[in-house]
């Protein structure tokens, strides 16, 4: 199956510039938003060092630049080291935007949970998951993106399954045509 170029690269990047950049070097994020400030809006924050994990939850806000998470709750789990391992954003949707360079319409994701996993090189939108983007959206139960490999792959529910959640089972893809360049 034929997936634009565009759809892989913003993809990873609205995900991971934003999870990367809070403990990577902003090398991984998109250049007009890796020289931002993150800023992290929550109702309650909690640390735990004996788990290695924070724990952000009411109506969080997090952005960089034109990048723009939103959940109820926000988990990130990091290494002894204290490298990120695992960031997950739970909602009803969770939901991510970014601006692609040179874009004038946003790259958006939804979904109940997102799920970042730092060294499997894994994305991962569970349950009512959704991407769109200018010129294709997909969609499905869930969407997995390996960032090593720039594979994605989407599936659904099975059909018993997804009668009782609403979804029909399947997955879909929408790729729109090109614009035609009108000449003057």
């Amino acid at each position: 199956m034929y997936i634009p170029a565009s759809v892989k690269t913003s993809f990873s990047y609205c995900l991971l510039g934003l999870s990367l950049g809070m403990t990577a070097p902003a090398a991984f994020a998109l250049g007009t938003d890796q020289e931002q400030d993150i800023e992290i809006d929550a109702r309650k924050w909690e640390l735990d060092d004996r788990k290695n994990q924070t724990v952000y939850e009411g109506n969080v806000v997090v952005t960089r630049g034109s990048i723009r998470m939103t959940g109820d709750r926000m988990t990130v789990h990091y290494t002894d080291n204290e490298e990120l391992d695992t960031l997950i954003v739970e909602g009803n949707p969770a939901t991510y935007r970014q601006l692609p360079d040179g874009g004038k319409v946003y790259d958006e994701g939804r979904a109940q949970r997102m799920e970042f996993h730092e060294f499997d090189n894994l994305v991962i939108l569970i349950e009512k998951a959704e991407v769109v983007q200018e010129r294709s959206s997909f969609s499905g139960d869930r969407i997995e993106y390996d960032t090593k490999l720039s594979r994605i792959r989407a599936t659904s529910a099975p059909a018993s399954a997804a009668d009782q959640t609403g979804a029909d089972g399947r997955v879909k893809i929408v790729i729109k045509p090109r614009r035609q360049k009108t000449e003057d």
